[in-house]
This record gives C-alpha cells, sequence and structure tokens, in this order.
C-alpha cells in the first residue's frame, strides 16, 4: 500500500525540508518591502525561496533517502543504488538485507509489481537491470505500519524521479566498461498548463562474471550406499536490457489530479555454461540458453486533497513472462560413451493486478487513515526436458522434471491507522485485516489464511535534538509460487528443486527500540531490535542417484536479537562522513530427518561512507553468519566514484566497483544424509566511465 494515512503533520523537525537560517532571514527582510508592492501596484508580486533538499528525512515509520543526485545513480544500476543506501546490506549477486533482515519485500513507487515480487533471484535481477538514474528516493522500512502489505518483513521502497517544473527539460547518459559492456539512456519532461508528460527509453549490454565450486559427500542411511560428487562451472552473463517509459499528470483542479504510467522492458542473454562434473563419470555439461524476459507494468491513479483531507485510488497491471533454455549436451571424460544431448527449458508467466484506495484526514489530535488493498496474482510455470537421440534428433521427455502447473493468490485487506500528537509524545496506532487465497494446480488445491495484524509506532522528543522511537509490527509471509511447485524441476547436473503444495505462511513478529540524536555537524542513531518466525519455511534437502534435491517444508523456528546504530559527520560543506552496522545473534530451529537441529551464531554488517567534493567512496562488509544445518562465509565491496562536473549541464563520472574483488562467498552445509562445502563468486570488479548531458 502506499501508506498515505501515515502522511505526517506538518508541525514536526524530521517532515519538512529545512530553511537555512540565511533564507529564512532573507524573507523576513524582504516582507516590507512585498507589502509595499502590493500597495502601489495591482498586480501582486510573488517571493519565491529556494531551500536544498534534505538528504535524509526521518519519519515515524520510515526513514527517506534522497538518491536522485547520488554519483553512483548517473550510470548505474537500482542495485548499486541500494548497495550505497544507508542501513542496507546487498550483496553481489544482489540479495538484500535490511538491519541484517533478509525477509526483505521490494516495492516501486510504494506498489508490488510482477517483476519485484517474485523469488529472491528474480528480485535480484530485476534491481541489477533498473537503471540507477530513474529512482529519486529510497525508503527504508524496518517495521512497516499496517498501512504496507509488508509480506512478513521490512520493506524497501523504490521511488522513481517525476519532474513537474514548468517548460521542457531532457537529459542524456551513457558510460562504458571492458568485455563488451556499456549502457546509454535518455529521459525528458515536459509541462505546459496543467500536462506534464515524461518518459525514458534506456539500452543497457551489462553482465556478470560467475564461478562456482560444489563438493558433496553422501550417504544413504537405509542402503549403505556412499559416494562423492564434485562441480565447477565458470560463466559470464551477458545480458541485453532494453526499457521505455511514458507517463503523464493531469491537473483537474486546484485539489484533483490524474496519472497514467507505463513501462516495458526486455532482457536476453546467451550465456555459454561449461560445467564439470565429477562423480561416478567424469563429463563436461555444456549449454548455451538462449535466455529472455519481458515485463510491462501499467497504473491509473485518481489523488484530492483538499482541507487536510487526503484520497488516493490507483489501479496497476504488471506481468513477466520468462524462458530460460537450458538444453545441453554431456560431453564425457571418464568412461567416454557417446555425448548426451537433452532439451531442456523453463517458462514462467506472472501477472499481478492491484486495486488500491488511500484516505487520511486530520483530527483534534494527529490524523486517521484507512485504505484497501485488493490483489490478484497468476504464477503459471511449466518445465520440459527430454533426452534426444542425436541420430533421428527425436525427443523422449523425462516425467520425472517435465511438469506444468498454476498458482493463483487472491488477497483481500483492509487497514485503518490513528497518528495521535501529545505534547512531546507521538504515535501511530495501526491494524490490517488480510484475507487470502490460494489455489496450487493442477490438482486446484485451496488454501485460506485470515489474520488481524496490529502495528505500533512511538516517539517521545526528549528534547529539539533527540528522540526516543519504539516500533512494532505482526505479519504473516506467503510462500512464494516456487516453493509451492508440486513437482520436480531439474536445476544443474548436481542439483534437482522439489516443491511442497502444502506450505503454510510464515508468521512473524518484530520489535525496535531506539534513539535519533543530532548535533551541529553530528548526527546518529542506536537501537536494538528482536524478530521471530513461527511456521518458518526451510530447506529439507536429500541426496539420491549423485544428485541432490531441494524442497522445502514448514516446521522451523528462527529468533533473531541485536543492535544497529548509525553516525554521520559533515563538517562543512564538501567533507561528508558516514557510518551504519550491526551485530545481531541468530537462532535456527531447522528439522533434519526426524531430528530438530539447533544452531546459534553471531552474525554483523558494517557500511562506510566518506565524500570529499567530486570523489566518493562506499565500503561495505557482510561477516560470516548461519543458515538452515549450515554457514556461509564473510564477503566485502569497495566502491570509488569521481564525479565531476564540466559545467553546468555536462558531468563525467568514473564508477570503480568492488576495487578488492571481495565478493566470493563460502558455503557449508551439514546434514544427516551429505556434507557439502563450496563457493559462489559473482566477480563485480569493473570501471565504468561515463557522462551525464541535461538540457
Amino acid at each position: 500500500m502506499s501508506g498515505m494515512a501515515a502522511l505526517s503533520p506538518p508541525a514536526t523537525r524530521f517532515y519538512t525540508p529545512c530553511m537555512h537560517s540565511s533564507q529564512l532571514l532573507l524573507v523576513i527582510a524582504k516582507l516590507p518591502m512585498v507589502a509595499h508592492a502590493q500597495q502601489d501596484e495591482a498586480a501582486p508580486q510573488t517571493v519565491t525561496v529556494t531551500a536544498q533538499k534534505e538528504a535524509v528525512i526521518k519519519k515515524i515509520d520510515k526513514t527517506v533517502y534522497d538518491v536522485a543526485n547520488q554519483p553512483k545513480a548517473a550510470n548505474g544500476s537500482a542495485q548499486d543504488v541500494l548497495q550505497a543506501t544507508p542501513e542496507l546490506s546487498v550483496s553481489a549477486d544482489g540479495k538484500i538485507a535490511v538491519k541484517g533482515n533478509a525477509q526483505v519485500t521490494v516495492l516501486v513507487n510504494g506498489k508490488p509489481t510482477a517483476m519485484t515480487s517474485g523469488a529472491g533471484e528474480e528480485t535480484a535481477l530485476a534491481l541489477q537491470t533498473m537503471s540507477g538514474a530513474d529512482i529519486a528516493s529510497v525508503e527504508v522500512i524496518t517495521n512497516p505500519s499496517a498501512a504496507y502489505n509488508a509480506n512478513g518483513g521490512a520493506i524497501v521502497n523504490i521511488v522513481l524521479k517525476r519532474n513537474r517544473k514548468p517548460g521542457a527539460h531532457a537529459q542524456l547518459r551513457g558510460s562504458a566498461s571492458n568485455q563488451g559492456l556499456w549502457n546509454n539512456g535518455a529521459d525528458g519532461d515536459i509541462t505546459r498548463g496543467a500536462l506534464t508528460l515524461h518518459g525514458s527509453v534506456a539500452s543497457r549490454h551489462d553482465g556478470t562474471q560467475k564461478m562456482r565450486e560444489s563438493a558433496v559427500e553422501w550417504h544413504n542411511p537405509l542402503s549403505g550406499a556412499s559416494g562423492q560428487t564434485r562441480q565447477t562451472s565458470e560463466v559470464f552473463v551477458h545480458r541485453v536490457v532494453e526499457s521505455a517509459t511514458l507517463g503523464g499528470d493531469y491537473t483537474l483542479s486546484e485539489t484533483e489530479s490524474l496519472s497514467l504510467s507505463e513501462q516495458r522492458n526486455t532482457r536476453r542473454s546467451r550465456p555459454l555454461f561449461d560445467v564439470l562434473n565429477e562423480g561416478d563419470a567424469t563429463y563436461h555439461r555444456i549449454s548455451n540458453g538462449p535466455n529472455q524476459q519481458s515485463d510491462n507494468n501499467a497504473s491509473l491513479s485518481y489523488s484530492r486533497q483538499d482541507s487536510g483531507t487526503a484520497l488516493k485510488a490507483t489501479l496497476q497491471y504488471s506481468d513477466t513472462v520468462a524462458l530460460i533454455d537450458k538444453s545441453y549436451r554431456d560431453i564425457f571424460i571418464a568412461p567416454a560413451p557417446a555425448t548426451d544431448y537433452s532439451h531442456a527449458t523453463t517458462r514462467s508467466a506472472r501477472r499481478l493486478t492491484q486495486a488500491t484506495l488511500d484516505w487520511s484526514r486530520p483530527s483534534e489530535r494527529g490524523q486517521w487513515g484507512a485504505g484497501v488493498d485488493l490483489q490478484d496474482k497468476v504464477d503459471d510455470l511449466s518445465n520440459y526436458q527430454a533426452a534426444i537421440d542425436p541420430a533421428t534428433g527425436a525427443e523422449m521427455p523425462d516425467l520425472n522434471t517435465t511438469n506444468a502447473y498454476k498458482v493463483k493468490t487472491t488477497l483481500a485487506a483492509a487497514y485503518v491507522t490513528n497518528m495521535i500528537q501529545h505534547e512531546k509524545w507521538e504515535a501511530l496506532l495501526g491494524a490490517r485485516a488480510e484475507s487470502m487465497a490460494l489455489r496450487v494446480g493442477p490438482a486446484a488445491q485451496t488454501e485460506h489464511w485470515r489474520a488481524i495484524n496490529p502495528s505500533l509506532h512511538l516517539r517521545y522528543a526528549y528534547s529539539d535534538k533527540t528522540d526516543l522511537t519504539f516500533s512494532y509490527r505482526r505479519s504473516l509471509q506467503a510462500p512464494s509460487a516456487l516453493d509451492l511447485n508440486p513437482y520436480t524441476t531439474y536445476i544443474d547436473a548436481q542439483n534437482l528443486s522439489r516443491g511442497n503444495p502444502h506450505l503454510q505462511p510464515q508468521r512473524l513478529t518484530s520489535w525496535e527500540i531506539g534513539v535519533n540524536a543530532e548535533a551541529s555537524q553530528l548526527s546518529g542513531s542506536l537501537s536494538a531490535f528482536y524478530r521471530s518466525s513461527r511456521d518458518t519455511v526451510t530447506d529439507a534437502r536429500s541426496f539420491s542417484d549423485y544428485v541432490l534435491i531441494t524442497s522445502r517444508q514448514n516446521g522451523g523456528r528462527a529468533q533473531s536479537s541485536g543492535i544497529t546504530g548509525s553516525l554521520e559527520w559533515k563538517p562543512d560543506a564538501q567533507l561528508k562522513l558516514g557510518t551504519d552496522g550491526g551485530i545481531y545473534y541468530v537462532m535456527l530451529d531447522t528439522p533434519d530427518l526426524a531430528d530438530m537441529v539447533r544452531q546459534t551464531g553471531v552474525s554483523a554488517y558494517v557500511n562506510l561512507r566518506a565524500a570529499y567534493a567530486d570523489l566518493s567512496l562506499d565500503a561495505h562488509m557482510q561477516s560470516a553468519g548461519i543458515t538452515p544445518l549450515g554457514r556461509y562465509g564473510a564477503t566485502s565491496s569497495v566502491n570509488l566514484v569521481w564525479k565531476h562536473a564540466i559545467d553546468k549541464t555536462l558531468s563525467l563520472t568514473v564508477n570503480a566497483n568492488d576495487i578488492f574483488d571481495g565478493s566470493k562467498r563460502t558455503y557449508s552445509t551439514d546434514a544427516s544424509t551429505f556434507r557439502q562445502r563450496g563457493f559462489d563468486h559473482f566477480v563485480a570488479r569493473r570501471i565504468y566511465v561515463g557522462f551525464v548531458k541535461k538540457y
């Protein structure tokens, strides 16, 4: 939901842009002259004061970061922008965590889209191919209020740019790197009276080098059989991404407006994927796609604001259609029989239709809000795998991994919020009622869930520069369509995935208490949190015929608690230093055969930021941590950006990403039937040289 009911009243220092004292004195000094001019002239005179937009605005339920002028945004991706945003941890493969919480929902302009509402890897790919230049701000919502469909966790809301200044404006941008990678784009807007039109086009030739290694020792407790397998691979995924957006805003009256927008993305790649497999036989499994995907998003919204009352109605449709061709040939080394050929594809289509209504009005002590959210999401997935006779070309489908199914999710939700202000206290109370129906085909099995989830946010102004905060949220997290797959799906030579259509939602609870303080040149925060989940969905792994089979099941339990903090120092207009990080304790209960395995561990993350004149640096470290029945290793990233304004309209940008190549992450799993050791290395080290030209 857009969360309009959480709109803040104008009397709090966190809610309005800051006006510098020199500007305020200028306005006061001009007031007598303006009054005198109005007496002498028939036409009234207008005084316009321009104040610089605050880089960070802390609201009672979220923190808003202005990233429109972030150096990395000009020629980077949305993932680059999020990686440089405080409170967030973003790994090289696009996995996001908010203050250590990996349960993250990504919204665009306050709404979910088909492109960002899939599984973790799908959302990561969407962020890697979305232009950072289109982003105006990032809202980080640790404990969402009832106005938001949190789907069980924190929220990162990407707010796209919209310009409504009189006249016409345009911007060209482009950059290039090694390995044939480059991107360019153009955007512009024009305002004539009540109508504003804005649009953009972009083309990205992006890519990532991936190296992986996995070694498994397995045994079957029933038969006593055992064995070892090892898999190594290296691939460079070169993606071609083309996108276009078009939108318009029309002012119907002084209080009413209408907005329409449409966006389309296409992606395609043809990676040469060579995997060396060693086990009962040694062979290369070689595939080269092709892979392709298209994304569409269209929305229509109506808004009305009058005497403090706000109403916004939105209709939105989005879809994403993908084809992944996993066809391969097996070239055997030892023993050395004839080459095997296989035709394998995965097709998926997701359609999301959403209607929302948000309303708010002022009250004697604050503000009331209410809203309705209706969603209809359909996931269509099909998998095909067949052995090919090299002599005749005839295909023999594998009935174990050839299948098709559909998941239809219907959500109806209503919320109410109440913002209350009393002396130094401010409270945002909320409750969200949700009814969800989930149908998994072809058996047409239907599950229904209903819940009323409360939220509470408190803030106490201890002084003009210090606030104490508290937040609480309870919510459900629905299983993804991939987790509900009732069939077995081919992943690679060492891995199969087997879904579970009987999964139940996870039930999550989150608490946080903190303090925010400001001084003349310093600002900082310190908070403590506790999170827990019941009916936690965890991996259930087994080994059969040299292949690792991964399924999903409820029954786990997770808890985490820790401390996070941030500190910003701005000694002058040119130098800015900042850091944020956290350390937290994690407990996992994971089913393993007939037993429940308990794991505990301590994890941490640190983000560093520094900027002086044209040069800026951001560095990130994520420590090792635990996973269900396993562990993962530490990673790091150091990025450097130099942005130089040649004149008022032309700037040059040089981005050096992951300059120390610290994105390699190890992992291990110790289950009853197997032990696995390996690493994933997404090579993000790259230098981009680009430009931005404004008109």
